[in-house]
C-alpha cells in the first residue's frame, strides 16, 4: 500500500432542516393555534485519531465530506430529526491545518482524539415560535442554518520511538529489517526508499517499539533539497535517533557532520535527541579499522556501535541498547516530580 502523509479535503457540517408552518385542524376546533414544528440540526464533522491507521491513502480517493442535513419541521409539532454526524478517521500523528490561513487548527497525538472540522447548521423555527397575543396565526417560520464548511489540509508526523536517519546507500532499510520484522525494498542504488518504513522492534521482555526508516537525506534537505521537508517531519517525534553512517566509504566522519548539521538547521533541539551511531557495513571493512573508526567516534562522547546488516553481526547488541535507552526514558517520564508544598 502507498505512503501518503499529505492531502487536502473539504468538510461540510450537515444544513438544518426548515421549520414549518402549520395550524391546527381538527373538527371541534373552529380555531386551532399554530402547531409548526422546528427543524432538526444539521450533522456535525469530526476528525477522530486511530492507530489502526498509518497512512493517509483513503483521502487520495476521497477530498469531500459531508454530515448529514437536518430534517423539516412538520405539523402536530413534530420537530425535524437531527442529521447525521460524520467521522472522518485519522492517524495518530496527523496535524489538520486551514488551507486558506496555514494555521494549525489541532495536532491529532492521542488514540481516541477527535476535532469537530465542521458543525451542523441550527434548525429552522416552526410558526409556534411566532405566536402573540396580537397575531395568534402567525404565518411564517424560518430556514435552517447551513452548515460550516471549510477547505482543510492533512499532516502525517509519524509518531515513532526510534527514527533511521542517514544519507542515500547508508544500509538503513537492511538495519531496519534485522532489527523488526519489516520488509522494507531493498537494492544496491541511492533512494531506495522513497517513503518512510515502519517496524516493531521487539523482546521477549520489554514492551515493543516503532522504528521509522526516514527516506535518505542529502545535504540541505533542511531546505526541502530531494524531499528534505517531507521526509525530517517525520523525525520530530521520536525519542532516539539513529544515524547510519556507512564506514566502508572514506568520507564518513563528514557524511556524519552533514547528518547533524541537517537536523540543527530543520528544527531547534532535534539534534539533543538522544543519539545512537550505527557503524554499518563493517563486513567491507578491515577490523583493525572497524575499532580504529569507533574509538574515534567515542573520544568525540558519541554513542558509536559496530554493526553489519548483511550478516547481522552487532544487531543484538544495538537492540538491546535501544530497549535500554527506551526503558530508562519511560521511566524517567512516570517517575513523579518532587513538589514542595
Amino acid at each position: 500500500m502507498s505512503f501518503v502523509d499529505e492531502a487536502k479535503f473539504y468538510v461540510k457540517g450537515g444544513d438544518g432542516g426548515n421549520g414549518c408552518v402549520s395550524f391546527r385542524r381538527e373538527k371541534y376546533v373552529p380555531k386551532g393555534g399554530p402547531n409548526g414544528g422546528d427543524g432538526g440540526r444539521g450533522g456535525s464533522v469530526y476528525i477522530r485519531a486511530t492507530k489502526k491507521i498509518q497512512s493517509l491513502i483513503d483521502f487520495k480517493y476521497r477530498s469531500h465530506f459531508k454530515a448529514g442535513r437536518g430534517g423539516h419541521g412538520q405539523g402536530k409539532d413534530k420537530h425535524g430529526a437531527k442529521g447525521s454526524s460524520l467521522v472522518i478517521e485519522v492517524p495518530t500523528g496527523s496535524v489538520i491545518k486551514d488551507v486558506d490561513s496555514g494555521q494549525i487548527l489541532v495536532d491529532l497525538t492521542d488514540e481516541g482524539q477527535e476535532y469537530l472540522a465542521a458543525g451542523g447548521g441550527k434548525g429552522g423555527l416552526g410558526n409556534t415560535h411566532f405566536a402573540s397575543g396580537s397575531n395568534r396565526t402567525p404565518r411564517i417560520a424560518t430556514d435552517g442554518r447551513p452548515g460550516a464548511e471549510r477547505w482543510l489540509k492533512i499532516e502525517l508526523k509519524l509518531i515513532a520511538d526510534i527514527g533511521l536517519v542517514g544519507l542515500p546507500n547508508a544500509g538503513k532499510s537492511s538495519l531496519l529489517s534485522n532489527l523488526s520484522a519489516a520488509n522494507p525494498k531493498i537494492g544496491d542504488y541511492p533512494f531506495t526508499t522513497l517513503e518512510p518504513q515502519l517496524g516493531i522492534l521487539r523482546d521477549k521482555y520489554s514492551n515493543p517499539y516503532i522504528i521509522a526508516d526516514i527516506p535518505g537525506l542529502i545535504e540541505d534537505a533542511h531546505k526541502g533539497v530531494g524531499l528534505g521537508h517531507s521526509f525530517l517531519k517525520h523525525i520530530e517525534r521520536t525519542s532516539i535517533i539513529l544515524h547510519v553512517i556507512d564506514i566502508s566509504e572514506d568520507d564518513h566522519r563528514r557524511n556524519y557532520l552533514v547528518l547533524e548539521n541537517e537536523l540543527k538547521k530543520y528544527k531547534d533541539g532535534l539534534s539533543d535527541r538522544v543519539k545512537v551511531i550505527a557503524l554499518n557495513k563493517t563486513d567491507l571493512v578491515d577490523p583493525d579499522m572497524v575499532l580504529e573508526i569507533e574509538a574515534e567516534y567515542r573520544q568525540s562522547g558519541i554513542e558509536a556501535m559496530s554493526v553489519s546488516a548483511w550478516s547481522g553481526s552487532g544487531i543484538a547488541d544495538i537492540r538491546l541498547k535501544f530497549i535500554e535507552i527506551m526503558e530508562d526514558l519511560v521511566q524517567d517520564t512516570d517517575a513523579p516530580s518532587d513538589v514542595q508544598n
